[in-house]
């Protein structure tokens, strides 16, 4: 069945359109055409006052309604999140695990592939961040499990997690080529973090096949006139994509401005959001509008949805690219922009309306 979808504007992800209505059948978006051209028998409903833009996309993030995916790694917990995301925007996500133990990694694992064996839809893969890292840029990770990987340590969790594992962040420079070559080999999307890296080693892993660096600015060596390190690598690298937490607390706006200027369509937005949680290693409170976990900044308390509100509210990024940031450019990051990302034939027909003020209204799916 044909449904028709008019808006004010609407956002392709490319261009704005107006008083334009998208077509939308078995899922799939069909046309975007004029309202003026609609057939007259066509079901449709009506937005006659607000913008119709892409759906959001989140790569990185770890639990939603007090159920962190690490503490309860079951397909509830995942179809949980969905539908709490859902509600904010968001129609794909890659659920996250931080650094912790392999029957922990194993049962995320297991809880992915049961979520998809059951019809549940909205996630991406799992991302495992961690435990590859290095120790002095831990962050809330707990250091104890953070180490040096052997080939065999990751052929083997790789094997298991074969077309689960979708992302894994690592520190280059406690990896050799032979494991990054691996990770590869199984259609892992690299991503360099909690990464004490130089420049020259933070490069080096980029020309070599690391795709994205993980939530840029936090846990990671800074940018130093005398050496610029993984944010420096980051910034002057012409394909290397980053992910950024526009919350306020993690990095200030104006940092993100900087790094926007510089790296334009490489920078996307993540929530890295957490839950409440009194369970597990990871026990994460909400302190104020952020979270912290043994006194320290862990996840943040944002959706998408305010990811994008606080890039043009608070960074003052231009409407085009705060949206882009949230949809098409993760879109890319994750190899899926021929799905997600853009209102155009073939695309999902999914979109979330927002009124003039930038208020979420609704979110179609």
């Amino acid at each position: 069945m044909q449904l028709a979808y008019t808006a004010q504007e609407v956002f392709t992800g490319r261009e704005w359109l107006h008083n334009h209505a998208v077509i939308v059948s078995k899922g799939l978006i069909e046309k975007v055409i004029p309202i003026s051209e609609l057939p007259g028998n066509i079901e449709r409903k009506d937005f006659p006052h607000n913008i119709l833009v892409p759906a959001f996309i989140d790569v990185q993030v770890y639990g939603a309604a007090k159920k962190l995916l690490s503490v309860y790694p079951q397909r509830d917990t995942l179809q949980l999140m969905s539908e709490q995301f859902l509600k904010e925007g968001t129609v794909l996500f890659q659920p996250t695990i931080a650094t912790n133990t392999t029957e922990v990694f194993k049962k995320s694992i297991d809880a992915v592939r049961d979520y998809w064996n059951n019809g549940g839809k909205g996630v991406h893969g799992l991302h495992l961040e961690g435990p590859w890292l290095n120790a002095d840029k831990s962050g809330a990770h707990v250091k104890e499990w953070i180490h040096s990987p052997s080939i065999s340590e990751v052929q083997e969790l790789l094997q298991y997690g074969k077309e689960v594992i979708t992302m894994i962040t690592v520190a280059p420079e406690v990896c050799s080529d032979e494991v990054l070559d691996l990770m590869r080999s199984y259609n892992v999307i690299v991503s360099a973090g909690h990464s004490n890296a130089s420049y020259a080693e933070a490069t080096n892993g980029f020309d070599k096949g690391i795709a994205t660096v993980t939530h840029l600015f936090n846990a990671m060596s800074p940018l130093h006139h005398r050496e610029p390190g993984l944010v420096g690598a980051t910034l002057h690298h012409t394909k290397v994509r980053s992910s950024i937490i526009p919350d306020g607390h993690h990095v200030d706006y104006a940092a993100i401005a900087v790094a926007k200027k510089i790296m334009a369509e490489r920078l996307f937005a993540i929530t890295d959001a957490v839950t409440e949680t009194i369970t597990g290693p990871y026990q994460h409170q909400l302190a104020g509008d952020k979270y912290e976990s043994n006194g320290i900044l862990s996840g943040s308390a944002i959706t998408m949805y305010q990811a994008f509100y606080n890039l043009v509210s608070g960074v003052k990024l231009h409407l085009d690219e705060a949206l882009r940031m949230c949809s098409l450019y993760p879109a890319e990051a994750l190899n899926v922009d021929n799905q997600y990302g853009k209102i155009a034939p073939l695309y999902t027909g999914q979109f979330v309306v927002l009124n003039k003020q930038l208020k979420l209204v609704e979110v179609i799916t």
